[in-house]
């Protein structure tokens, strides 16, 4: 199939990458020219996705037309809250109007709360059966060596998210499919605070235990405002809930649980993203997320110390404090 990609971060080149394994014809579009220079003399994209390389059979341009006019698959790999400005933009681009539309950003964006599906859905008029959200524990840096990974396709159009599905199957990359898009969706973006939430927990010196409470709490907190919105509670046990919330707030790579260490240790919020190369989604969405919640009356006391925390300079200390002195409840998946 005819696919571009738009964006050309860490993740975009990643599924550039697997994309063109399969043997599709696959186009990228950025607009950072020392991205496109690198790619194309060094075979590397070293700001995003350094020690990998990049086959000349992708093709990586500045030019929406020339990137999108003939494709018959759309890849969103741009962050969330920028997804809204490009998505006519590409669409103005393109001479066929059937394509499929996948998005593989996990946030929500700021002041509408929607998810990105449906910020694509509203910013570019496209259909929702055919837009279909791709998410799971997938850090770029290791899809990007073939390391094995599952991920989720997931659409309120079962066979669109079939197509995308069979589109990134390979023996490094497995694929499920889900017809629960609000589960997926919001599963690849509430994770991101938990894993803010783990980062602060390394930085400040707490320990495992802390960890665990923080990511089991958190996947609660997740399904709570999961199902608040309408998606299915299960949803938050598999790939794109609890998968994806493992990687996050455990591994080496993950930007969000960065950020959180660096507040852990006592820095500054705008200092630490000053100095980051790529987005980590997890801030905004953690404004997103407290203001729905607050609008939602959806209890979510990790989510509610994080905002503190980030934007209102509430200390690591007093928010864990916090959280440990709330009143006694009994364990359940609501309280």
């Amino acid at each position: 199939m005819k696919v571009a990609v738009i964006g050309a971060g860490s993740w975009g080149t990643a599924l550039a990458l697997v994309l063109i394994s399969n043997k599709h014809d696959v186009k990228c579009w950025t607009i950072e020219q020392s991205t496109i220079d690198d790619i194309l003399k060094k075979g590397e994209n070293t700001r995003f996705l350094p020690g990998v390389k990049i086959p000349k059979e992708i093709f990586i341009t500045d030019d929406l037309y020339a990137a999108a006019h003939d494709a018959e698959v759309i890849i969103n790999a741009l962050p969330s809250q920028v997804t809204r400005s490009v998505v006519p933009q590409v669409c103005k681009a393109m001479e066929c109007k059937n394509q499929i539309w996948v998005t593989v950003s996990k946030g929500i964006e700021n002041n509408t709360y929607l998810r990105i599906s449906e910020v694509i859905n509203q910013a570019a008029h496209i259909s929702l059966d055919r837009i279909v959200a791709l998410s799971g524990p997938s850090h770029a840096e290791e899809v990007g060596r073939n390391i094995p990974t599952a991920i989720v396709s997931s659409s309120v159009n079962l066979d669109a998210a079939k197509i995308v599905q069979d589109l990134f199957m390979t023996p490094y990359l497995r694929v499920y499919a889900s017809p629960d898009i609000i589960g997926v969706e919001l599963g690849g973006a509430l994770k991101n605070i938990v894993a803010l939430a783990a980062g602060i927990c390394d930085g400040a010196g707490f320990g495992d235990n802390t960890k665990a409470a923080l990511m089991t709490r958190g996947l609660v907190e997740m399904s709570r405002l999961g199902i608040e919105m309408g998606a299915q509670s299960n949803t938050f046990a598999g790939l794109s809930g609890m998968g994806d919330l493992i990687v996050t707030c455990m591994s080496r790579h993950s930007r969000n649980r960065h950020v959180g260490e660096e507040i852990g240790k006592g820095r500054k919020l705008a200092d630490i993203l000053g100095e980051m190369v790529q987005v980590a989604e997890g801030v905004k969405t953690t404004l997103s997320a407290y203001e729905l919640s607050q609008k939602r009356g959806v209890e979510m006391p990790i989510t509610e110390q994080i905002y503190l925390t980030l934007f209102k300079n509430k200390s690591p200390m007093e928010a864990m404090y916090d959280l440990m002195t709330r009143a006694s409840k009994i364990e359940d998946w609501g309280s």
